[in-house]
């Protein structure tokens, strides 16, 4: 009879810890989860001023009803998701630009420049765990998105609209 109340008390016991283990390590509210996102803290989170000025021009050149051309980059980007010191998966991103009609000439003529730039913040994309697990979610690619904007804007300035993924796969290894 002792051994079952033991038994009994044991479980009771073990199922109140787990539930004040649950309760102790509970996530922070939805709202600072969605600031910081899956990846966890964005480095380009602190944008410039001269970004913040050049985003508020482009959402001026929103409203005006502007023709858009649409400027797909020569190569895809290989970038590797490394962990520790293996190369565990390589992601392929495949980009276009949004940019000001009649100004496509002025992108292919920094486009290395501008490739650079791109490689980089996708490098520190895939650093901060962008292209691991479920990496085309939604948030994750508004963050990439995001940052190469930010890139493109520094490169060419105001004739930026946009950063397009029109393509982007993982192999794993």
């Amino acid at each position: 009879m002792i051994k079952k109340l033991m038994a009994i008390v044991l479980i009771l016991v073990f199922a109140g810890a787990g539930v004040a283990a649950g309760l102790m390590f509970k996530p922070e509210a939805e709202v600072e989860l969605a600031e910081m996102g899956p990846c966890g803290d964005d480095p380009n989170a602190h944008a410039s001023e001269k970004t913040q000025s050049m985003s508020a021009e482009i959402t001026s050149v929103k409203d005006e009803n502007i023709s858009f051309d649409y400027v797909k980059l020569h190569n895809q980007f290989i970038i590797p998701v490394i962990k520790g010191d293996v190369v565990k998966s390589v992601a392929i991103v495949a980009l276009s630009l949004e940019v000001e009609a009649g100004t496509t000439e002025q992108v292919f003529a920094v486009e290395p420049k501008l490739r650079d730039t791109f490689l980089q913040d996708l490098f520190d994309h895939a650093s901060l765990g962008g292209f691991d697990g479920a990496f085309a979610t939604t948030e994750n690619l508004i963050r990439m998105r995001r940052s190469l904007k930010e890139s493109a804007v520094d490169v060419l300035g105001g004739i930026v609209n946009d950063v397009l993924v029109t393509d982007i796969a993982r192999q794993d290894n």
